[in-house]
C-alpha cells in the first residue's frame, strides 16, 4: 500500500540526529512524492507498482523536487498550524528530501519484489528478503517511538531553560 506511515519512523530518528539541519516535514513530503507512481499504478491496475520512481535515479530526481518545494510548503503549513518554528533552511530541506527518498528506496527494496533500485544499471534487487515485512515494520515503529520521544525531550529541554 502506498503512503505507508512506517517510513516516518526512521525520519523521527533522523530528526534527532540532524536537529535543525534536517526537516521532518520535508522528509514526510518526500515519502508521499515517492509513492505517487505506485499509487497511480494501483489505480490503473498495473501488475508492477514500483517503477522508475523507486530507483536511485528516481530518488535523486524526486529528492530535488522535494527539496525545492518542501521548504516553502512546509513553512506555510507550519504557519497555518501555528506551530512555532525558526524556519527551515535550504540545508534542512535538502537533507530531509534526500534522506527521505533514499531511505524510502532502501526500505521498499527490502520487501517489494517488483523493485529494481539500481535500474537502469542493473535489474536485480539484492536487498529483497533480507528482513521480513513484520520485522521491518517493528523496527520502523520502534525508531519512530524512540525518535519521537527524544525529539520531545530535546524540545522540552530547550524551552525549559
Amino acid at each position: 500500500m502506498p503512503f505507508t506511515a512506517f517510513h516516518l519512523g526512521p525520519g523521527a530518528t533522523f530528526k534527532v540526529i540532524g536537529g535543525d539541519r534536517f526537516s521532518f516535514m520535508v522528509f514526510g513530503g518526500s515519502q508521499v512524492l515517492m509513492d505517487i507512481e505506485p499509487g497511480a499504478r494501483m489505480i490503473i491496475g498495473s501488475p508492477m507498482l514500483h517503477g522508475p520512481s523507486h530507483s536511485i535515479a528516481g530518488a535523486v530526481l524526486i529528492g530535488m523536487v522535494a527539496a525545492l518545494i518542501g521548504k516553502p510548503i512546509s513553512e506555510f503549513a507550519l504557519q497555518l498550524l501555528r506551530v512555532p518554528n525558526i524556519g527551515i533552511t535550504w540545508t534542512a530541506s535538502a537533507s530531509g528530501a534526500f534522506i527521505g527518498t533514499f531511505s524510502h528506496i532502501f526500505l521498499d527494496a527490502l520487501t517489494h519484489s517488483d523493485m529494481s533500485p539500481w535500474s537502469p544499471l542493473a535489474g536485480s534487487n539484492e536487498l529483497l528478503g533480507l528482513i521480513s515485512l513484520a520485522s521491518l515494520r517493528i523496527i520502523c515503529l520502534v525508531l519512530g517511538v524512540i525518535g519521537g520521544l527524544l525529539v520531545l525531550i530535546r524540545y522540552k529541554s530547550r524551552h525549559d531553560a
